[in-house]
């Protein structure tokens, strides 16, 4: 990989493990809601004029059907759902928990029939869900099962969304996509934002909600774009693997959240298995044609099929 190459890498791990830490700060004041629309609305807004000036909207618009399929389990769930769930867990917990997404996209695409349980991907299924295991019986408050529960939606919609793509999306325009299913996530929280919006905004709050957005979210894009066009698509994914460290390291330095005897057993787990449980062979590697996601804290590499 070029110095570019690693450049862009080591700054996509950075940027995508830092939601987590901002969504946590966000919703000590917002509404999640407040806060992924103000994330979603202003990051498309940003990435609006690149994607007019490449013309990469108009072949995505008309084909809304499925970019609506794919906004709502990429984008408008999630990203309220996390957000709910990191009113009352530590962002460093979340993000170790939406690391198992490769983990449930294996399993989806293999009862879809796609693909196939071998060894080596149930030695990775089993890996990655005992590390779940161990953070959820070890930090978790299971007197709170509703935010468990989102965490579980969550990662079921970051599964299936790559899958949307590659089904139906993988044909147009990346920047399109991304720019009209933020721009869509937006427009379905707004009349929700609206009835919640807070008299007052703190400016913690705010500033999370604009890093979200700017740094998060359109920028993230753009650099990933370019991470793809310089290491191709299937060393970019592998980011996914950094950004749960990445956001253990922010919630124990920057918020104060205890590094547990869960996360330390939990993590090597989850990764272990997630890069187990979707390692592709070195022929399959090289024929990939991966999707990008739209959600920054899931770019999770489909298995092969």
């Amino acid at each position: 990989m070029t110095r570019r190459g690693w450049t862009l890498f080591l700054a996509m791990g950075l940027i995508w493990g830092v939601p987590y830490a901002m969504i946590r700060v966000a919703v000590r004041d917002l509404d999640p809601m407040v806060v992924a629309f103000g994330r979603t609305l202003i990051g498309g807004l940003l990435l609006l004029p690149v994607a007019l000036y490449a013309r990469a909207l108009t072949p995505v618009l008309r084909r809304w059907r499925p970019l609506l399929l794919y906004t709502l389990v990429e984008i408008t769930g999630p990203w309220f759902l996390i957000g709910y769930a990191e009113t009352t867990l530590n962002s460093s917990t979340v993000g170790l928990l939406i690391a198992a997404v490769p983990l449930i996209a294996v399993v989806i695409v293999t009862v879809l029939g796609h693909d196939r349980f071998d060894a080596r991907r149930v030695i990775g299924l089993l890996a990655g869900f005992a590390g779940v295991a161990a953070l959820v019986g070890l930090d978790v408050d299971l007197g709170n099962p509703a935010a468990l529960a989102a965490i579980g939606l969550t990662t079921i919609g970051y599964a299936v969304g790559p899958i949307v793509i590659d089904r139906a999306l993988a044909d147009l325009p990346p920047l399109g996509v991304v720019t009209g299913s933020l721009l869509l996530a937006a427009a379905i929280y707004a009349p929700f934002a609206g009835w919640l919006w807070p008299a007052r905004i703190t400016a913690d709050a705010a500033w999370s909600v604009l890093g979200l957005a700017v740094i998060c979210t359109a920028a993230a894009f753009l650099f990933f774009f370019a991470l793809i066009a310089e290491t191709g698509p299937a060393r970019a994914t592998v980011i996914t693997y950094i950004n749960p460290a990445v956001a253990i390291l922010l919630g124990v330095t920057a918020l104060d959240e205890p590094l547990t005897a869960g996360m330390a057993i939990g993590f090597p787990l989850v990764i272990l298995g997630s890069v187990l449980g979707t390692a592709r062979g070195r022929d399959e590697a090289a024929r990939a044609d991966l999707p990008a996601p739209a959600a920054p804290e899931a770019a999770a590499r489909l298995p092969e099929r």
